[in-house]
């Protein structure tokens, strides 16, 4: 096991990609230090030094390595301790190939609709994005009955790769449900998935490291503030 002096995380209470890698540290009984960034009071020395690419959180910093990403984070975490609790990854190569398939998808594509559903403003745009992120739950759960094999997760018996890259975007699940008083994930729609984020949320790796939802809620509201009057901005240059 790892000294908390050996593994820093940088990242923001509010990411859930951030919580990727929290929940990995976990999940393998690493101890690591926690090191918050505030955005928007600027971004650390030592962000910009760790990523100087994209200068995003998280950053996993292992001894002298920085290592950015979430996605590649998760798999860092996976083989540098794989020798600690389950693999995070399926064993199987096909397996292996279809989780980052479907990691790669929520990502590129159902995120996006996702974000989009949370900073709507028009009714219309509202209904566009929640159809979109409905058609990505039907995608996922049918993957989830493929891969769970009628077990707890997408991983099995344990929590696995698809499960954290899903699941860390439960709690802002939760607040955008309240914005706009919907269901997002409904147990008639999506049955699997609804059991799924229950018995994920519950999960003693994660129930410690999940933002509250009503300070999300609040949080939240600054973040679409921060949103908006940047798309007026882009809206106004453009008319120019």
């Amino acid at each position: 096991m790892a000294e908390s002096s050996d593994v820093k995380v940088l990242g923001t209470w509010a990411s859930p990609v951030v919580l990727r890698a929290r929940i990995a540290l976990h999940l393998k009984s690493v101890n690591y230090e926690y090191v918050e960034e505030n955005f928007f009071q600027g971004k650390s020395e030592l962000l910009l030094k760790s990523n100087p690419v994209y200068k995003k959180v998280p950053v996993l910093l292992h001894g002298n390595n920085s290592i950015p990403e979430s996605l590649i984070i998760l798999q860092y975490i996976d083989e540098v301790w794989s020798s600690a609790a389950p693999p995070i990854l399926p064993t199987d190569p096909y397996e292996r190939a279809v989780s980052r398939f479907w990691a790669a998808y929520v990502d590129d594509k159902w995120l996006p609709a996702l974000r989009d559903l949370f900073v709507a403003e028009a009714e219309e745009a509202k209904t566009a994005a929640f159809a979109r992120v409905e058609e990505g739950l039907a995608l996922l759960e049918e993957e989830y009955g493929k891969m769970s094999k009628g077990k707890r997760f997408f991983g099995g018996n344990e929590i696995g790769y698809l499960d954290i890259v899903i699941g860390c975007f439960l709690v802002w699940i939760k607040v955008i449900e309240k914005f706009n008083e919907v269901k997002v994930i409904d147990e008639a729609k999506t049955p699997g998935l609804f059991q799924w984020a229950d018995g994920f949320c519950s999960h003693v790796a994660v129930k410690d490291v999940l933002p509250d939802v009503e300070a999300l809620a609040q949080f939240s509201l600054k973040v679409r503030a921060v949103f908006l009057k940047a798309k007026a901005i882009d809206s106004t240059d453009d008319t120019q």
